[in-house]
């Protein structure tokens, strides 16, 4: 296990460190949190620094860290043997400050990312995706000290940017340039901790305002897949966060919904900041107060990631994570008591039938046959990913649009839900999906080959019975007569309205 600090005498170890305040009796003489006086190894640091790297040296400068006497030595100090600890004009140091280096002063809040999804973000790179980025996309043309084979400057400069990459540590303390420079918030560092702070506290200011702006968080949660932050801005909350960002205190250490602020939330306000209790009304029940937390699953009540949405529950067991204790519907509940600062209960009851309502159709349309159509087609495909019309398409459809229509619903975005979503949904589905399918079952029978033509003949069968589905219907201009007739009365009401 790494150790940061030597066992050597040092004035800001853990009890340095977390000095408590001294009695106020004591008036002047009163230390608040941190150390007592700057240390002399960052004093030393300082002089070097202040010149060689003024911005980070400012930085610093304005944090709460050097308010604190928190400086340079204390965060980057390491012993000697740590795998990417290098001698530095006397002292072991060590480029990169973990999760495990945060700890030591925030032991609840590393506690809660290293549970949370966001630390295990690194997974991704032996997913599908990172077949794209490595294969796909990508080559092994990039070549260093680590990768002597060479591996994909896409992954590297794109997916490992946010998911994180695994630190390759090279002699004397150096780190290999294919996975560093690298915040990812899933990034596997030398110590084998997960994560990096630094993904959303920006070194070496730390803000608060920065961690608590939307525009933080898109840096990764942005574009075809995942555009949260365009979600959040094209919202009433988005919308309101620009008309009155210079109201809402974002400084404040204490950041608390209806208290320090309330004319707009941030994605931190309804996924980690804290909101006050409520008491019962008669128009709804007392809400428990939520209290920080650097465990963003915690108030997510469906999973939108993969082709077909789970709960957050199963997601964190797949992953080993402590969540798979707490049920979605708490987590909910705790969203719940987020939103409740600011809006009434119907709205939010309500607001949750329309999400679920996307989600089912979404489901019940579109991704379980889609899933089901599509491993049907599997033995009729080449068998290589991604060598295939149909493997674009699909993917495409649950990974890009599929995503963007849920993740706009449960961010009250129309437009994402609709036109970037559910429309591109359909429209790729019918234009798209279904005319390779028909082809390839066509092509499965007149391969000659028996394994094959079964095959095609079981797609055939689930996709006429797709398409025979009420959903789905309307395709082979099949709508029942009576839904046929209410929408053409529906037409004339609308027409003799508007015609006037």
């Amino acid at each position: 296990m790494r150790r940061r600090v030597t066992i050597r005498r040092r004035t800001w170890l853990l009890a340095g460190l977390l000095l408590l305040a001294l009695s106020p009796a004591r008036g002047a003489l009163a230390q608040a949190w941190g150390l007592p006086e700057m240390s002399g190894e960052t004093k030393a640091c300082i002089e070097c620094h202040k010149i060689e790297n003024a911005p980070i040296y400012q930085q610093w400068g304005a944090s709460k860290h050097y308010r604190a006497n928190v400086g340079c030595y204390e965060c980057h100090a390491a012993a000697e043997g740590e795998p990417d600890a290098f001698q530095h004009e006397g002292q072991w140091i060590a480029t990169i400050v973990s999760p495990k280096d945060c700890a030591r002063c925030h032991a609840r809040e590393a506690a809660e990312f290293g549970q949370s999804h966001h630390s295990k973000g690194a997974r991704i790179l032996g997913s599908l995706d990172n077949v794209l980025a490595e294969v796909v996309e990508g080559n092994s043309g990039l070549i260093t000290p680590a990768f002597q084979q060479g591996t994909s400057a896409a992954a590297v400069s794109g997916c490992w940017q946010c998911h994180g990459s695994q630190i390759k540590v090279l002699s004397g303390g150096k780190l290999d340039p294919a996975t560093w420079p690298n915040t990812g918030i899933g990034r596997i560092n030398p110590d084998q901790s997960e994560g990096s702070c630094a993904a959303c506290h920006s070194r070496h200011s730390f803000s608060s305002y920065q961690a608590r702006h939307p525009d933080n968080c898109g840096k990764c949660h942005m574009g075809p897949d995942h555009p949260q932050m365009e979600i959040y801005y094209e919202s009433k909350h988005g919308i309101a966060f620009r008309a009155f960002r210079d109201k809402l205190n974002m400084d404040s250490a204490k950041w608390v919904v209806g208290e320090d602020y309330h004319l707009a939330p941030t994605c931190a306000t309804c996924h980690m900041s804290a909101a006050p209790a409520k008491r019962a009304t008669k128009d709804r029940a007392a809400t428990a107060g939520m209290p920080l937390t650097h465990d963003v699953g915690m108030r997510i009540s469906w999973n939108n990631r993969p082709a077909v949405s789970i709960r957050p529950e199963v997601s964190d067991k797949k992953m080993g994570l402590p969540g798979a204790a707490v049920n979605w519907q708490t987590r909910r509940d705790n969203m719940k008591n987020v939103c409740i600062n600011c809006h009434e209960q119907q709205w939010i009851d309500n607001f949750y039938v329309q999400y679920d309502g996307l989600i089912d159709l979404y489901h019940n349309k579109f991704a379980e046959p889609g899933q089901e159509l599509y491993n049907l087609a599997k033995p009729l495909l080449r068998p290589v990913e991604f060598s295939n019309p149909l493997d674009f398409v699909w993917y495409e459809i649950w990974h890009h649009e599929g995503r963007r229509a849920r993740h706009g619903a449960s961010m009250m975005g129309p437009d994402y839900t609709h036109w970037h979503g559910t429309y591109e949904v359909a429209k790729h589905f019918y234009s798209e999906m279904v005319p390779e399918l028909e082809h390839l079952i066509s092509a499965g029978r007149a391969s000659g080959e028996a394994g094959k033509s079964t095959a095609a003949d079981a797609l055939e069968k689930k996709l006429a019975e797709v398409l025979g589905s009420p959903n789905h219907r309307w395709y082979l201009n099949q709508m029942d007569p009576a839904e046929k007739a209410e929408r053409a009365r529906r037409q004339a009401e609308f027409q003799q309205r508007y015609s006037k």
